[in-house]
């Protein structure tokens, strides 16, 4: 059984990594939270903490820094991960072939060489000390948070050193690493971009599902217009148009998510309920990465079940 240590605001603590292995070695890097810090010890670890640092509100669980040579900006990897859900409360941490859900995410994003850094962002102790047990960088954040984007802002605020955010949500146990590190690609590489996202072609059924996102994009690939309604229109029958289905996963410029989480809801985003189009109403670029499946999330138990069939099917073979 892990101990659990209530730390007051505005205490800073800094932890020392349980774990080191070939690919990390500890940094310097704190996060911070203005919200009371609960912080759990590893069962095998003799001392909590190494020292104490007089900037309030700093923390870090473990941290991390890839042995490859330091870039001026720097990428992190960030998963939102809360236990409130309506349709299935605590699923961070349902067990899919032995391990927590999270924790698939969590080991997919690892695999991206591009980013320095990967965090699951929480704000229950539950998922934190699960997280922290196998071996993730896990920030706690303020349960107050209305969306993923606010919380991973909250910690992105805290990674000054950072150019590049991605947010990864914490239900997609089938992400490929290899989208991942387009995403981050294109932000790299077009220092014009606000955002990147990505898209897959429409599956059968899914056009006037509005449940199912769409998107168009210009001819540059930048993204027009999400919407739920079936976009765009053949008015005549006869244009066979490309149709993509919007995949939740975000590329930011850190800057431009800091702004962005400031911003009022704007008429269009409160019409559609997408986020993303309060980025368009201010005029942000985002570049669309389209891929040719996307893999099966986890909404509900059923997606549960299937998911969980999948990954076993997977470790079998391998």
């Amino acid at each position: 059984m892990c101990d659990v240590f209530a730390i007051p605001p505005g205490f800073p603590v800094r932890l020392r990594p349980t774990i080191k292995d070939d690919d990390h070695r500890t940094n310097g890097e704190f996060l911070m939270t203005r919200e009371p810090v609960y912080l759990t010890q590893h069962p095998t670890e003799s001392s909590l903490w190494d020292s104490f640092f007089s900037q309030a509100g700093f923390f870090s669980i473990r941290g991390h820094e890839s042995d490859r040579p330091l870039a001026m900006s720097k990428t992190a990897i960030i998963i939102p991960a809360r236990w409130a859900s309506s349709r299935l409360p605590g699923k961070p941490l349902l067990e899919l072939a032995g391990q927590p859900l999270v924790q698939h995410v969590w080991e997919r994003c690892r695999k991206v060489r591009e980013a320095d850094e990967v965090i699951i962002a929480t704000d229950d102790m539950r998922i934190a000390e699960a997280a922290f047990a196998f071996g993730a960088d896990v920030a706690l954040t303020s349960a107050k948070h209305p969306t993923g984007t606010d919380r991973i802002a909250e910690v992105a605020k805290k990674l000054p050193g950072f150019d590049v955010i991605l947010n990864v949500q914490g239900d997609e146990p089938f992400i490929e690493p290899a989208l991942i590190r387009r995403l981050i690609e294109v932000l790299q590489k077009e220092k014009s971009l606000a955002m990147s996202t990505a898209a897959c072609p429409l599956a059968e059924g899914e056009l006037e599902n509005p449940n199912c996102v769409k998107v168009v994009t210009g001819i540059t690939g930048d993204a027009l217009y999400f919407s739920r309604s079936p976009i765009p229109c053949d008015r005549d029958g006869d244009a066979t148009p490309a149709r993509f289905r919007h995949l939740g996963i975000y590329g930011y410029r850190r800057k431009f998510l800091l702004d962005f989480v400031k911003w009022k809801q704007t008429p269009l985003e409160k019409s559609e309920k997408l986020e993303q189009l309060r980025a368009l109403e201010h005029g942000a670029k985002i570049r669309i990465i389209t891929t040719k499946a996307a893999g099966p999330g986890v909404d509900t138990t059923e997606d549960a079940k299937k998911a969980a069939k999948l990954l076993a099917d997977g470790k079998r073979k391998s």
